[in-house]
């Protein structure tokens, strides 16, 4: 099984799979507190908390973008993970970001009664998440990028220092 392993790692896993939780995990937590927000009768505690959670998804997304696009340039050319990878990489970080950052935008001159397209500029981005975070486990579970090469479920621990090596 050929696999391209990652570029950017840290004692020996790879960054971008690890530093995606951050942005994903505020993003999905802004859209839930806008959802309270609109449908709770507007408190502004809500609209407060889906701002800073915005806010901390998008310095989340460029900080895991940065290894993301390490290991895109790893990729073999002409491949089907390369195209895949590119759609996955600009899907989140021009589509989700943008639409977040937009969203951000027209939320800070009243942070606490943020005007509905903020709303459904965050719904809109969550939307275009699950399906680049789709193609990002299409890219590792099926096109093996970021995998390391020979791994198998008796590999040693890759702090051991020892490759993964052939499968026992």
């Amino acid at each position: 099984m050929a696999t391209v392993e990652s570029r950017a790692k840290v004692l020996g896993h790879a960054m971008h799979p690890m530093l995606i939780v951050v942005p994903l995990g505020m993003f999905v937590g802004a859209v839930v507190f806008d959802g309270v927000f609109y449908f709770g009768g507007r408190e502004p505690q809500w609209a407060v908390v889906a701002y800073w959670m915005i806010v901390t998804g998008l310095i989340g997304g460029v900080v895991a973008a940065v290894p993301g696009w390490i290991d895109w340039f790893a990729i073999p050319a002409g491949t089907r993970a390369k195209r895949i990878g590119l759609v996955h990489g600009l899907g989140n970080g021009v589509g989700v970001l943008g639409l977040f950052g937009a969203s951000w935008y027209c939320r800070r001159p009243d942070v606490p009664n943020p005007p509905d397209l903020a709303l459904l500029l965050s719904l809109l981005g969550f939307l275009l998440g699950g399906v680049t975070a789709w193609l990002g486990g299409e890219l590792i579970e099926r096109l093996g990028v970021g995998v390391d090469p020979g791994a198998h479920p008796n590999a040693p621990n890759s702090l051991s220092g020892r490759s993964a090596g052939p499968r026992a």
